[in-house]
């Protein structure tokens, strides 16, 4: 029996479970990923030092190499101080194979706006600019950057990689870490042990509240829906702000196998609900085929260890969790039953 076939132009061995499997590679061309694609990019090359199961490398590369084939391989990226910039460059090495610009933790914003008016400025407009951060340097050190940027409309496409805490720095407490998290900094101690609930940002929100263009929010657990809102946001002008979920193994206290297991989890359970909006109106979401429980996300995450403890479970506590994901399953009608 032949053990090759044609696909589109790009041979494969039915047997190959190598480099380029990724994203369904046996699928026909059109509705091929990126990441399946023999001419992909390859943002970010091997020996960068993320850990094992690293949600963020997964995302910057998914996210970055889709770019790069919006923008024809004529693209720069900015990125702020993080871990993202931390395993990807440490001196005098990098791993990245696309003009790439570090900045100080907050001003990966203002930065790219420099970039791209460079561009403007010498004729290069075929020239795009992504800039990209994790949480830390997004929603909060680079908070004033970021409105600015969104404000005066600049042609830059920001990516938020979001793994809910400062994790280079030691697992402290950011303004997207999620409601009775444990952190190094939020400790499961004391009466209310974790993260202070109803504290924090909702950026992709705030984002909407600027009326820019175009708003996202995605996970790695879903290439096909994270690829294709990069390549539309890169066909958009002005100020344009992607949301990916990225699951951080030690951080969160989970498995590393399980990092795109978590990601699929916190959108089927309605806690990270994927959507997009234009000029702050929501467009489009992605619908869930069945609500699972937060309990199902939560318990394999020793961050939230606290809340299942043997004979004290906090029943009270998860249930103000369940709370907040049906909200979001109600104001975004992730079960198919509208938006708002």
């Amino acid at each position: 029996m032949n053990d090759q076939a044609e696909t589109g132009g790009q041979r494969v061995r039915f047997y190959q479970t190598g480099t380029h499997t990724v994203g369904n590679r046996l699928m026909d061309a059109a509705t091929r990923t990126v990441q399946s694609s023999i001419d992909r990019s390859n943002a970010i090359t091997s020996g960068h030092r993320a850990c094992q199961g690293c949600g963020e490398a997964l995302g910057a590369r998914y996210a970055l190499d889709a770019a790069m084939r919006a923008a024809g391989g004529r693209m720069v990226a900015v990125n702020a101080t993080g871990c993202l910039e931390v395993f990807t460059t440490p001196y005098p090495e990098t791993s990245w194979q696309i003009a790439w610009l570090h900045s100080v933790f907050g001003n990966a914003p203002a930065v790219a706006t420099g970039v791209a008016a460079a561009m403007r400025a010498t004729g290069r407009t075929d020239v795009r600019v992504v800039a990209q951060g994790g949480d830390g340097g997004t929603t909060d050190i680079g908070f004033g950057c970021l409105s600015g940027m969104f404000e005066r409309n600049d042609d830059v496409l920001y990516i938020c990689y979001d793994n809910e805490a400062y994790m280079n720095t030691g697992v402290q407490r950011s303004s997207a870490t999620p409601a009775f998290a444990r952190t190094a900094t939020t400790p499961a101690v004391g009466p209310h042990p974790g993260n202070v609930f109803g504290t924090g940002k909702n950026l992709p929100r705030i984002a909407m509240a600027h009326e820019i263009p175009y708003v996202a929010t995605a996970s790695v657990a879903d290439l096909h829906d994270l690829e294709a809102k990069v390549t539309r946001a890169m066909a958009i002008g002005g100020a344009r702000y992607i949301h990916i979920m990225v699951p951080c193994p030690l951080g969160w206290g989970s498995a590393s196998q399980d990092t795109i297991k978590l990601a699929r989890l916190a959108v089927e359970s309605g806690l990270f609900p994927l959507f997009e909006a234009e000029h702050g109106d929501v467009t489009a979401v992605k619908t869930i085929r069945h609500q699972v429980p937060v309990e199902a996300y939560l318990r394999p995450q020793k961050r939230f260890a606290h809340l299942f403890r043997e004979g004290h479970e906090d029943h009270q506590t998860l249930a103000a969790i369940q709370a907040m994901a049906d909200a979001n399953i109600r104001r975004y009608g992730l079960l198919g039953e509208g938006k708002a």
